[in-house]
């Protein structure tokens, strides 16, 4: 996602709609220039993401109304509305409200033992800092948008200085599809992985405790099942719950609140063109259900079309080896048409070698990959490459243990394909992606073709296991009984598992004396693979701030062709918190 803001060359009466090739004349530079335009906005937003549905409403309510927001998908929400929804934010409104303690100051020396000024100029950083608190306000006084401050979710490298044990993180408050009226039926559903049964949205602090079948879990999805079942008159409309939880969520109160405004959205509508007239964008061209269309930006050009994971070509020359946009868990449209234009453009660019990195389950049968996120931090099970060795540390937050792979995977020392080893115990006691547990979803109940494809395995022996799967049976032996000798003394030398209080986030505290650490030991064994994905790219426009611009003259080269730009969320701070700015 990205944004870029283009200044009128001339004032239009709000409201004002030209279509169907009526000949609009504009002046500018002291020369006469004729367009034929379709549609007339003040403002045109590509994407319908939450950096697109934020960038409306704001524009809405700092006195712009006339806009128009296109979506290349039948469905709007983007990779936001898959998404677990979070957002990274210190000194937000609902963590202050839950009497949490924090400062911006301690906020940047965090950031800044993770990030360079190569990486973020100071100006970014702390316009981030500054105003991501205001927009939350913002959004909260003049939207339906709600977030919840996640007290115990920590920051990701909580032995830094500055770290938080929580209440910098937020999700969306729950919100409920019949309040957007027939545009429910539009709205991109989050991943399945988080609907209990496949049907019911569950939020992340729910996940949390039914995925871990952590004490009280069972009345948490008692309750949620009850709700459904008795929903009788919405049971007839649809077979998932009306309750919207995280990602979709946050989106559907964007949405909601757009439609208090009466703000359109177009949905198959795809950017084929930013147009540009003597070095300024003027409109866009798209392709709304087949038919091409030119629709006029007197004001503004809003790109927030999400990233090029699922452009493989784009993938194999800026992403790091190996790579496959079948392992990528964003929305299957993502596949770079506004980074193209800004470079076509002449756009600066930046972060394009950077990702939302995440291990991946791609699942037979299923459309989009599932997050690797809490099944792998779990006590008792590992993650090996096919030497059979442990590469990171699993219960690490998703980028690192990424990044990592990333490190140390060579035509030598290969990290893909990786597996996750795990024993009965494990199966029996934690759900695994598709696999649930055993409980819920014995071996005999899972379809035969996740074994025929490669997928899932399972064998009597560690040796037999590793036959089934090409590792290193030497290897994993090795491995295996390391294990369960650091589950045992609670300390892992190697990879330093449990250490942090972000491992212990996603650990088990049943079990001692490391929550993150259990023994592989009770045949059967079993085996899933995992591959180096992501849930989007980070890169993007350089999007200086507009004094940048206005007032110091910065060249094109450095500044987008439309002369002033707002920062883009993603690549302006690497993802020290869960989701940044995408969720």
């Amino acid at each position: 996602m990205f944004v870029v803001l283009v200044p009128a060359t001339r004032s239009l009466a709000t409201k004002e709609r030209v279509r169907y090739h009526d000949v609009i004349h504009r002046q500018g530079s002291g020369m006469s220039v004729e367009q034929q335009w379709d549609y007339s906005f003040d403002v045109v937003v590509v994407g319908s993401g939450n950096g697109g549905l934020t960038a409306a409403l704001c524009s809405f309510e700092m006195g712009t109304p006339d806009i128009l927001v296109v979506e290349k998908s039948h469905l709007y929400g983007g990779t936001s509305a898959i998404s677990g929804g979070g957002v990274w934010i210190p000194c937000n409104r609902y963590a202050r409200a839950a009497g949490a303690r924090d400062s911006i100051t301690a906020a940047k020396t965090y950031l800044r033992q993770l990030i360079t000024p190569e990486e973020v100029p100071e100006y970014q950083l702390d316009a981030y800092l500054e105003n991501g608190p205001k927009m939350v306000e913002f959004l909260h006084r003049h939207t339906r948008v709600r977030y919840v401050s996640l007290a115990h979710y920590p920051d990701y490298y909580t032995n830094l200085d500055g770290a938080m044990a929580g209440h910098r993180s937020m999700e969306p408050e729950t919100f409920t599809a019949d309040e957007l009226g027939e545009e429910w039926r539009h709205l991109r559903r989050t991943h399945p992985m988080m609907h209990l049964a496949g049907v019911i949205g569950i939020t992340q602090q729910e996940a949390a405790l039914l995925i871990g079948q952590q004490p009280g879990w069972w009345k948490i999805a008692l309750k949620l099942v009850a709700a459904y079942v008795v929903d009788i008159p919405w049971r007839l409309r649809d077979r998932y719950h009306r309750r919207l939880a995280t990602g979709c969520a946050g989106v559907a109160r964007l949405r909601a609140s757009m439609m208090d405004r009466d703000i359109p959205l177009w949905r198959n509508t795809a950017l084929t063109r930013v147009v540009e007239e003597q070095g300024r964008v003027v409109g866009v061209e798209v392709k709304r259900n087949g038919r091409p269309l030119r629709i006029q930006a007197r004001k503004a050009v809003v790109l927030a079309a999400g990233g090029f994971e699922h452009n493989q070509a784009m993938r194999e020359q800026y992403l790091p080896q190996p790579t496959d946009h079948r392992w990528s868990a964003g929305t299957l449209d993502n596949t770079g048409d506004a980074i193209l234009e800004g470079m076509r453009l002449g756009a600066k660019m930046h972060r394009l070698n950077e990702a939302w990195w995440c291990n991946t389950i791609s699942v037979p049968g299923e459309e989009i990959p599932r997050l690797s996120i809490m099944e792998k931090s779990y006590p008792g099970s590992i993650v090996v490459n096919p030497a059979g060795r442990r590469f990171s540390n699993e219960s690490q937050n998703y980028m690192a243990f990424q990044q990592e792979t990333f490190r140390v995977h060579s035509d030598d020392n290969p990290c893909n394909p990786s597996w996750q080893i795990f024993d009965a115990n494990f199966r029996a006691n934690y759900f695994v992606g598709p696999l649930y547990n055993s409980k819920f979803r014995p071996d005999w109940l899972l379809p035969k073709r996740y074994q025929q494809e490669g997928f899932f395995v399972h064998a009597d022996t560690i040796a037999e296991l590793a036959g089934k799967i090409s590792v290193d049976p030497a290897g994993l032996a090795d491995t295996v009984a390391r294990m369960n000798e650091y589950a045992r003394t609670g300390i892992d030398p190697d990879w330093h598992r449990g250490e942090a209080a972000y491992d212990r986030y996603y650990g088990d505290p049943r079990v001692s004396p490391n929550p993150c650490l259990g023994p592989i030991d009770k045949s059967p064994f079993y085996a899933m693979r995992v591959d180096p994905g992501d849930f989007g790219t980070q890169g993007g426009m350089v999007t200086p701030m507009p004094r940048c611009c206005t007032r110091t003259g910065m060249s094109s080269r450095d500044c987008t062709p439309s002369a002033i730009a707002a920062p883009r969320p993603c690549p302006v701070i690497p993802a020290p918190g869960p989701h940044w700015g995408r969720r």
